[in-house]
């Protein structure tokens, strides 16, 4: 193991033998300028961490804003299921928008990243739910419908496997649904 310690005095004197006296202050100044935005960074990055519990209430109660923000907070970090809820997401907002453009544009988005994720991870039964939530309520116009009692099936049989805080979001989602209801579990 190398002593870091002295490795990084000899890093300092070579860049000053190398660099010459004002150009090696003005780096060190801007170095010592610019570390505390980049822990600043760190330190905001940690407080948009994913939330599972806070993901499904937006999905519930959501207005736009608190889904724009939770779109953020889901793109920029690595989740399993990065991919599922952003296209959860992204139709939920679809609903809620005006202008029929956006409500497609946004609609097609958020079917292509969900249902991506279902094929490219089928065993997860979560993007069944997210889809059976968003087949329930979809409009009729837009033809997504069909998986619906698949889904459902799905959900019922793996329930008991899935995490306390999806349990808790799919019996939430029983109250006001028409197809899963709190009994099949």
């Amino acid at each position: 193991m190398y002593n870091t310690g002295i490795i990084a005095k000899a890093f300092i004197f070579i860049m000053f033998e190398k660099m010459g006296k004002v150009k090696f202050k003005i780096l060190l100044a801007l170095s010592i300028l610019l570390l505390p935005g980049l822990t600043q960074k760190s330190i905001a990055q940690q407080k948009l961490r994913f939330d599972k519990e806070a993901f499904y209430n937006v999905m519930a109660n959501g207005d736009v804003n608190a889904i724009d923000n939770e779109l953020i907070v889901v793109t920029g970090y690595a989740t399993t299921n990065k991919e599922g809820y952003e296209g959860a997401l992204l139709l939920k907002k679809a609903g809620l928008i005006s202008g029929p453009r956006k409500k497609l544009d946004l609609f097609k988005a958020g079917r292509i990243k969900l249902e991506t994720a279902i094929l490219n991870n089928p065993d997860n039964v979560e993007n069944h739910f997210l889809r059976l939530a968003i087949e329930e309520h979809a409009p009729k116009i837009v033809k997504y419908h069909a998986d619906i009692e698949t889904d459902k099936a799905i959900v019922k049989r793996e329930f008991k496997n899935l995490s306390p805080v999806v349990q808790h979001a799919i019996l939430d989602y029983c109250k006001n649904s028409k197809v899963l209801h709190a009994e099949d579990f």
